[in-house]
């Protein structure tokens, strides 16, 4: 009865009857003049809706000041040409506030902020310093640049003074030889970590345990003190939780943790271990079970997902786009607990072409082409008919009138040609949605509903309202070292072959795949592992030319000039000639019986 007579009063000042009765749902006509804005919408209500709510009860309504100040900044930060909503809120949340900051950090501070990356700094520089000609002016009065090595220092990515001083003199010796000493010695040295933003600083997680767990975990923690010896976390948590219901006393809780602390330092790598090797056993031998297996399965909520081995070796091979790219997308708010706008954000996300939610004819007598809507297909989608006309007025040359039947297409020049052509382009008339996002599937899970996505476009994902960016993911590697950097392709590269091994039932230790995933990111982008190992790594030609496409890789090496040292065992075994190792020291055993005979 109460939330019939809220929506009463609210419709009697005024406000729609949809919108008084959505209202009541949730609040009484007291509570709702004490709601701020946020908490309104946090219930479901459309911003739009929260604001005529309040206006009929006299009360203009506030967004947090804060919040706009932030999205002021992060629309500043969006003006750079070739930056984005993702990389512009990436950069507030690395602690800048201005562009004039940002014009004087180094190029390598912008670049290690989260989710930016070195391209994207250097788009940024590239927006913010001056001109080439200053910039080359201002290195030419650096003692020990000319102006060929302002030049060169230009096209290595040096914008300013603060860009010579954050480089160490090794880097600078590769672009300008000997003097690098001299400019460094000339413009001073500065630590990254000394111009990076200020970031906030997260707490460290407070461990929340029983009693009886965090005494225990105590005196752990005192007896490897004395001993001066680490265990890790992991490993004292697992102690912790088989100890604490025993009443051990603590001599013999001494000899447990000694045991630990001996099994853990006899386990840890030894100094020139050939962990490559051991790596590359211990993920290739269990990888030879997963020939036979299924390449494809109808994974979550019937989403096509590739597996076992050949998913295995997308990873390796770091291809630019997965063979069955997805996105698992996390909500937060009222997206998350709410099925109704779950459903919203899921049909905002998944494309929708014309041809999906229309039947299309074509009326060559009258040099037409008809747009017959499906009105239950549309109200599915949340689509209105304006949508429609406004997607097909895109096309080029053409006339478009709503009719009784629907909606009346005509090319501007009346050829069949142009008709041809314009019933073609109609089909993949795009109305609403994301590029590259064919499905959206909503699933429960737990207490929170999630988006699984058949293709991916991870960028424009993250620049949604309502998306949790902290949680969302794909499965295509390649996308999140773009808009996340390098670590974060890292942490994927791990989760993914991890995850793939896992789900075939083989139980590899994690530490071979992160051995993998450092391997291919070692140098800032992510490199392929072939069958010749680390892509172009091995610098003899010979030796490559013995592997596999012997032509090629000679024929290469010839147009370039290469020269082949011969260093390795494989190039010198070709040519006939002593392998360079060994200490050349031999045992030799002589029969003196013989040689007195």
């Amino acid at each position: 009865m109460a939330k019939k007579d809220t929506a009463m009063a609210l419709m009697r000042r005024g406000l729609p009857e949809k919108t008084a009765q959505k209202i009541a749902n949730y609040f009484t006509i007291s509570s709702l003049k004490k709601a701020s804005l946020e908490e309104i919408c946090s219930k479901g209500i459309s911003e739009k809706e929260a604001i005529a709510a309040l206006n009929v009860l006299g009360i203009k309504a506030k967004k947090e000041k804060k919040k706009s100040e932030r999205e002021k900044i992060i629309k500043e930060f969006a003006k750079i040409k070739g930056i984005g909503p993702s990389k512009a809120e990436a950069l507030y949340k690395a602690g800048f506030r201005s562009l004039t900051e940002l014009q004087l950090q180094p190029m390598e501070a912008i670049a290690r902020a989260k989710g930016v990356g070195k391209k994207y700094a250097q788009i940024i520089k590239d927006y913010l310093t001056p001109s080439k000609e200053d910039v080359i002016e201002e290195f030419e009065k650096i003692k020990g640049i000319g102006k060929k090595k302002a030049q060169l220092l230009w096209d290595k990515g040096y914008r300013s003074l603060l860009d010579l001083k954050v480089a160490s003199e090794k880097d600078l010796a590769r672009i300008v030889g000997s003097n690098a000493s001299a400019i460094k010695e000339s413009v001073g040295h500065l630590e990254v970590r000394d111009v990076l933003a200020k970031v906030e600083k997260i707490p460290p997680p407070k461990i929340e345990e029983p009693k009886e767990n965090a005494l225990l975990r105590k005196k752990i923690e005192e007896i490897l003190a004395e001993r001066k010896e680490y265990l890790p976390r992991a490993i004292v948590d697992e102690l912790i939780k088989n100890l604490v219901d025993q009443k051990i006393e603590k001599k013999k809780l001494e000899k447990i943790i000694d045991k630990a602390i001996q099994e853990y330092n006899k386990n840890l790598m030894d100094p020139q271990e050939a962990c490559g090797i051991v790596a590359a056993q211990s993920i290739g031998e269990p990888g030879t079970q997963m020939t036979m297996r299924t390449f494809h399965y109808a994974g979550v909520a019937e989403i096509n997902v590739t597996l076992g081995l050949p998913r295995l070796i997308e990873i390796v091979d770091a291809r630019k786009e997965p063979s069955t790219p997805m996105m698992t997308v996390y909500l937060e708010g009222a997206y998350k607990v709410n099925k109704e706008m779950a459903k919203k954000m899921a049909n905002k996300i998944e494309i929708t072409r014309l041809i999906n939610i229309a039947e299309i004819e074509t009326d060559l007598e009258n040099m037409r082409i008809l747009v017959k809507p499906h009105l239950k297909a549309m109200e599915r989608k949340d689509i209105e008919m304006e949508d429609v006309v406004k997607s097909i007025k895109t096309l080029r040359k053409v006339k478009v009138n709503e009719v009784k039947d629907g909606i009346e297409v005509k090319p501007s020049e009346e050829t069949y040609k142009e008709l041809q052509r314009i019933t073609e382009e109609i089909k993949k008339v795009k109305i609403k949605g994301i590029e590259g996002i064919k499905r959206a599937i909503i699933r429960k899970e737990k207490d929170e509903y999630v988006i699984y996505t058949e293709g991916s476009n991870f960028e424009e994902i993250l620049a949604m309202e309502g998306i949790d960016k902290t949680r969302t993911t794909t499965n295509d590697i390649q996308a999140i070292y773009n808009v996340l950097g390098i670590e974060a392709a890292r942490n994927a590269i791990i989760d993914e072959a991890y995850g793939t091994l896992q789900e075939q039932g083989l139980n590899v230790d994690i530490r071979h795949i992160m051995l993998v995933a450092d391997t291919m990111t070692s140098d800032g982008t992510v490199r392929p592992i072939g069958r010749q190992g680390i892509s172009g790594e091995k610098s003899s030609v010979i030796a490559r030319a013995a592997f596999e496409i012997t032509v090629n890789h000679l024929l290469r090496a010839g147009r370039r000039g290469e020269i082949d040292e011969l260093r390795g065992v494989a190039e010198n075994v070709i040519v006939g000639q002593p392998i360079k190792l060994g200490t050349g020291s031999i045992e030799l055993s002589i029969d003196v019986g013989k040689i007195r005979k």
